[in-house]
């Protein structure tokens, strides 16, 4: 996928979802768009940071770890799914929010 079709798909979802915000009155600060970013090479979350996106979403706790140590931006990892206590270790001080 290229940087071109990543910022076009951005774009229509960010007016989805304003749309969504003015049918139910609500701000669209309050919506928090998170790119699920599983099974996807780090150069694709790469092109998605480059066409605004700062928030990624992982399901799998040591591929949240080893693309957090790939990227060299500052990005807000969330930890999506279940997580096994015996693999917190891998999101603990990386994830923002599980």
């Amino acid at each position: 996928m290229s940087l071109v079709m990543i910022k076009e798909n951005l774009e229509q979802v960010r007016e989805r979802i304003k749309s969504a915000c003015q049918r139910a009155g609500r701000s669209e600060q309050e919506v928090t768009l998170i790119a699920v970013s599983k099974t996807k090479p780090i150069s694709m979350i790469e092109e998605a940071y480059q066409a605004g996106m700062r928030e990624f979403g992982e399901n799998k706790p040591q591929e949240l770890r080893d693309k957090a140590k790939l990227m060299n931006e500052p990005v807000h990892w969330h930890m999506i799914g279940t997580l096994q206590s015996n693999k917190i270790k891998y999101v603990t001080g990386t994830a923002c929010m599980i």
